[in-house]
């Protein structure tokens, strides 16, 4: 899946379910891809990844339907550069509080002059080292920007953000947006699920794409059913946590008291 097909697919009735993918591990990242998840987010912000890991992780996914996304640790233009350099056409970044940050976002995607991305792509896997000759004048229209909005005074500003031309998403983290609101350690508290359901409405008045992640299943679904339309539903790290977990629980839990004694037979 491309950025553009990617896109896309943001925009029809069906929502797009994925998955993140913290371990910084592309062995691992390629297990996941296995299952066929629509979209699947490398995560350079909590998970300990750099770019080697990113790249390593992209190259393991390319051979799966799934469209990798890489969130970064924060939106500097430099690093924004260097990580489409490894062949990234999706990112989303954290903590976006205004339109003019967004804005400011979109021009470090973009090269000139649209934008301010520096040109050195015959270095880069992005044009397959110059192979791809029609990289320059198509990159601008090849990437994908998803930004998130995790603050009360970024959901304030959330009409301008999904308005900016360029920002394809908008993808809502109630883990810190419960902690802005002053309800910290609950995603799922009803204030902050309504305040997240408001704000889909209004990007999709905007005629963007809203995303959000909840491994509450059952939430996650209330969310799609709103009209999210790219929706995250697990984290590597937490599943093999959750296995490893409940295996040695089973294992050690007492037999019943109730069991039948073994015949031996």
């Amino acid at each position: 899946m491309t950025a553009r097909s990617f896109r896309e697919a943001l925009v029809l009735d069906t929502a797009q379910i994925g998955l993140w993918l913290a371990l910084a591990d592309a062995y691992s990242a390629e297990v996941c891809a296995t299952a066929g998840f629509d979209w699947l987010l490398i995560d350079g912000e909590h998970g300990p990844n750099d770019l080697r890991t990113i790249l390593a992780t992209l190259q393991s996914l390319a051979a799966y339907p799934g469209h990798p996304v890489v969130r970064l640790p924060h939106g500097d233009a430099a690093l924004i550069k260097q990580v489409l350099e490894t062949g990234a056409l999706t990112l989303m970044v954290p903590m976006v509080e205004n339109a003019e940050q967004a804005r400011d976002l979109v021009r470090a995607m973009r090269y000139p002059p649209q934008g301010v991305r520096g040109v050195g792509c015959g270095l880069a896997r992005s044009s397959r080292w110059g192979a791809d000759a029609q990289y320059l004048t198509q990159a601008n229209e090849r990437v994908c920007l998803l930004v998130q909005v995790e603050t009360v005074e970024a959901l304030a500003n959330v009409q301008q953000i999904a308005a900016v031309e360029g920002v394809h998403g908008v993808f809502f983290g109630p883990a810190d947006l419960s902690a802005s609101m002053g309800l910290i350690g609950q995603p799922g508290h009803p204030e902050v699920v309504a305040a997240i359901e408001q704000a889909i409405d209004v990007v999709n008045a905007a005629g963007k794409a809203a995303g959000v992640l909840s491994t509450d299943l059952a939430l996650a679904q209330r969310y799609t059913a709103r009209g999210a339309r790219f929706v995250a539903v697990g984290v590597d790290a937490t599943l093999l946590a959750q296995a490893a977990r409940t295996l040695l629980g089973r294992v050690r839990a007492p037999v019943s008291e109730a069991a039948p004694a073994s015949s031996g037979y």
